[in-house]
């Protein structure tokens, strides 16, 4: 950051690196799924925050609202308010279980910018998913894949599964709220500059920087091109005005000289860069991991039971020959 001394520096890096244990967790929602919904919990939530825009609703209440829903949802999974309303519960009590899932996580980030998200937990009544009118490129970037990693003039590398554009669109959304304060961004302005910066995708399939490097000085012009028909579709849903904000948030973040570009782009690339570390923690994760790290047999009345059985079956990490 320009103007600062390296001891500022320094805290603003301790600051940005005492958020990615939260970005882990909430990054995890492009991995989470429900059996009433298709989708992840980070697909259904772009899908819910554009038919929300295109419905007139002010940018800054969507994503102080959907941000909070995120963090909450690291702890919560798919337990939403919606299936917690349907389970009986009344909404007071509603409240609480996400503000708790919510406190659990949320330490990290700046006091003023965590009460005003808590304060967003409100059980609202909700429309069926399936029923949010959206504009065509949101389920577009939902089917669309990422590319993983490339780079020119090596083979591609390809990571499976794949996360889709919606669901990076949408988590970068969420982490550039949660890192507004520390760049001095306005978290409305972040949040709609992550769901608007793959647009040209809904229409132009993600080939990487190898597929882009290929394409040369022709690139602009076929990203401007898909991008414009995204456009198009978004005013004519929710009008004029939307697509002027989208455009502006657009332009913005083609530098990161300014604090929405600056938290856009710290975002972006800490979610680029979480996402391999999250393909690397699965194809290194072990049994015993689960069982003795994440408590696989956990507390209950049976769990004696359960690690007698796993100790008759050779299973557990005490007996030889345990795995094979």
């Amino acid at each position: 950051m320009r103007g600062t001394s390296e001891a500022e520096r320094a805290a603003a890096r301790d600051r940005v690196g005492d958020l990615v244990p939260l970005f882990t967790e909430v990054g995890d929602a492009k991995r989470v799924r429900v059996a009433h919904t298709p989708g992840s919990l980070a697909e259904r939530a772009f899908r819910r925050s554009w038919a929300a825009l295109c419905r007139g609703e002010a940018v800054e209440s969507v994503a102080r609202r959907e941000s909070a829903r995120a963090v909450a949802a690291a702890r919560l999974g798919g337990l939403d308010v919606g299936t917690l309303l349907r389970a009986g519960l009344p909404k007071d009590e509603v409240v609480r279980v996400l503000r708790r899932s919510f406190d659990a996580v949320a330490e990290p980030v700046p006091e003023s910018l965590r009460s005003r998200l808590r304060e967003f937990l409100v059980p609202e009544p909700e429309e069926p998913e399936g029923s949010l009118p959206v504009p065509d490129f949101v389920q577009r970037l939902a089917r669309q894949p990422r590319a993983g990693c490339t780079r020119p003039g090596r083979p591609r590398l390809v990571l499976e599964p794949p996360e889709n554009h919606a669901e990076h669109c949408m988590t970068v959304a969420v982490y550039a709220v949660l890192l507004s304060e520390e760049f001095g961004a306005e978290p409305g302005r972040v949040f709609l500059a992550g769901l608007v910066h793959h647009l040209h995708n809904a229409g132009m399939p993600d080939s990487g920087f190898t597929g882009e490097a290929m394409l040369g000085d022709k690139l602009g012009a076929v990203m401007d091109r898909y991008r414009e028909e995204a456009l198009t579709e978004l005013e004519a849903s929710g009008g004029a005005e939307l697509r002027r904000a989208a455009e502006r948030e657009i332009r913005e973040i083609e530098t990161a000289d300014g604090p929405t570009g600056r938290a856009f782009h710290a975002a972006d690339v800490l979610d680029r860069v979480l996402q391999m570390h999250h393909y690397a923690r699965e194809a290194s994760f072990t049994v015993d991991q689960a069982l003795e790290e994440m408590d696989l047999v956990h507390d209950g009345p049976v769990k004696s039971f359960h690690e007698s059985v796993l100790a008759r079956a050779n299973l557990t990490p005490a007996n030889d020959g345990y795995g094979r």
